[in-house]
């Protein structure tokens, strides 16, 4: 059992969760899905991957979020010509008192929510540019390292990779996202209430409802979220199934994955269940809330093969019938 001291902890998080939910409704409708892992991974301090045709409400919903917390906002639109400085920021020559000297221009990278808008539209390098600051939370140029301001969210949205003139992710950037999520079409009542409210000039007046301090104080207390050896576990097989031909795969994944997830998988996995955990209310996970998050956790971490894509299998049915068959108890 929890004591009061965490119960109140929990139930300021559900409040707070909820409070940013209600902000981003007001702009965004429907695809609530999408919305709750977007917060997952703000309070589990994890970057997120959006994906979906143009105009399905990708850039809006990171906008909307934005306003909603009180964090330095950045946008950057990737485009073919970016290149890495125009992200991360240059060293240029400033004419002093005392003669010439370097000074860091920093580039829009440093914010608190970056959105980088149509990321696969640059060339491979310039997405590199990047990985270190996902990854480390600072940047490095001319040997200097500058350190990112907390918390710090990297928000992607991106075209299908059929669509002309992309360039897919490589696969150590895919990797370093918390979540994929795919944004479909809006149902029919959600298409007219979309008409209703951009066609008669009304606006939504989104209000700042959480700031760093309380966002970083979730984020603790997410890591503290307990996991016993027997949830963990079923963790650790969800992500070694994922592997062709090792000792978990099942069937689909031995025929049409080419490779399976890393151990950054298990991670992602063990820390969204943990934010689902806080939001019912248990200081504890359990299997259920791994199941909830295996999608968006691996989807974008496992590759099928040519067989796959001969016979339409897409990654998520593999990694569904994977969730839907694997035990969550299992002995060691």
């Amino acid at each position: 059992m929890a004591d009061s001291a965490t119960e109140q902890l929990i139930e300021r998080f559900r409040g707070d969760f909820e409070k940013v939910r209600a902000e981003i409704a007001k702009a965004i409708v429907g695809h609530t899905d999408v919305v709750e892992g977007t917060l997952t991974c703000l309070f589990a301090n994890g970057h997120v991957l959006l994906e979906g045709v143009p105009g399905l409400g990708k850039t809006l919903l990171i906008r909307t979020l934005s306003q909603a917390l009180q964090l330095k906002f950045s946008r950057i639109q990737f485009t073919p010509d970016l290149m890495p400085a125009d992200v991360t920021g240059t060293t240029i020559v400033v004419e002093g008192e005392h003669g010439r000297d370097f000074q860091f221009r920093k580039g829009p990278i440093f914010a608190q929510i970056v959105l980088a808008d149509e990321i696969n539209r640059a060339t491979p390098k310039t997405q590199s540019a990047l990985l270190e600051a996902m990854q480390e939370r600072s940047v490095t140029v001319g040997g200097v390292s500058h350190k990112l301001e907390q918390p710090f969210l990297v928000m992607a949205t991106q075209n299908p990779i059929e669509q002309e003139g992309t360039y897919p992710l490589p696969e150590a950037q895919l990797d370093r996202f918390f979540f994929k999520l795919m944004l479909g079409y809006s149902s029919r009542a959600e298409l007219a209430t979309i008409l209703e409210r951009t066609t008669t000039g009304a606006s939504p007046d989104i209000q700042p409802v959480l700031d760093a301090e309380s966002i970083l104080t979730h984020q603790k207390l997410v890591r503290r979220v307990r996991v016993e050896p027997m949830v963990q576990d079923f963790a650790v097989r969800l992500t070694l199934a994922t592997h062709p031909k090792g000792q978990f795969a099942t069937p689909l994944v031995n025929r049409y994955l080419r490779f399976g997830a890393s151990p950054r998988a298990a991670q992602t996995l063990v820390l969204g269940a943990k934010v689902r955990a806080l939001l019912a209310g248990r200081p504890f996970v359990n299997a259920d809330d791994l199941k909830q998050v295996a999608l968006p956790a691996m989807r974008h971490r496992v590759m099928a093969n040519f067989e796959a894509e001969a016979e339409g299998k897409g990654v998520d049915d593999i990694l569904q019938n994977l969730i839907d068959t694997t035990p969550a108890s299992a002995p060691v």
